[in-house]
């Protein structure tokens, strides 16, 4: 086990939690109105930050902060956009979910022949954003990607339900299918064929995100957000393994305008 690590939980929604009060807060229109984008709108005023209120280094502060997405109920807090671009600088996102956060970085697993792995495979930078919405807060996090170890992907991949490992065997992701029976006739022959003992497929494992920098947004009446920056310290000798996301020796935090 590496140090610092901690494996992702959710918890269930509440209906009392955070996005019920910042949805009491936005007053639709009437039925009859005209709806507009540009009228679309939420006061953010239900918190603020400080660089006293993070930890000292960005994966405390991040434990912190998700711990508190979790206690609010947010569905599915794990979830983050991920963008990658391919090696002419075509961009491309889409939301996947976070499965670990330790001293490296934060790893998600998915198919590797997909578009995203493809393209990470090719430009191996990254941009990570959990969009805490209900809570007024974000995450932004930019980085290299690697792959992780093949014994780490194995270890996750056994834990997941025997569904989820046999839908890893029938996607061909990313890849053009006929229509949706294509899928369902391939995940039945699996599931015939296969007993409970699934191996983990050689197209499929996971990725790491080092982390460059580790942004704390906190939305802010006005527009006048707080944004505080975690800021990888690059001046270690050469031979120094990456800066490991709980050394506050490492980082500098910083305070960015809106």
């Amino acid at each position: 086990m590496f140090p610092g690590r901690v494996k992702v939980t959710c918890v269930a929604f509440q209906p009392d939690s955070w996005l019920g009060l910042v949805m009491s807060l936005w007053t639709p229109p009437p039925d009859d109105a005209p709806r507009r984008l540009a009228d679309l709108r939420v006061s953010y005023d239900i918190g603020e930050l400080d660089a006293s209120d993070l930890s000292a280094n960005p994966l405390d502060a991040f434990h912190g902060w998700f711990a508190d997405a979790e206690a609010a109920g947010l569905p599915e807090p794990n979830a983050m956009i991920l963008a990658t671009a391919t090696s002419g600088a075509a961009p491309s996102a889409r939301t996947v979910l976070l499965k670990e956060a330790d001293t490296r970085g934060f790893v998600f697993y998915t198919n590797l022949s997909s578009r995203k792995s493809g393209e990470l495979r090719a430009n191996p930078q990254a941009s990570l954003a959990f969009p805490w919405f209900a809570m007024h807060r974000q995450v932004c996090v930019v980085g290299s990607a690697e792959l992780i170890a093949r014994d780490e992907v194995e270890a996750y991949f056994t834990s997941r339900p025997r569904g989820s490992r046999l839908g890893a065997w029938a996607s061909e992701q990313s890849s053009v299918i006929a229509d949706r029976s294509v899928l369902e006739e391939r995940y039945a022959t699996l599931d015939a064929e296969f007993g409970d003992d699934i191996p983990v497929p050689d197209f499929w494992g996971g990725w790491l995100i080092r982390p460059v920098t580790v942004e704390f947004w906190q939305g802010r009446p006005s527009r006048l957000h707080d944004r505080l920056r975690f800021r990888r310290l690059d001046d270690a000798p050469p031979t120094a393994d990456p800066a490991p996301l709980d050394d506050p020796d490492r980082w500098l935090l910083e305070r960015l305008a809106p």
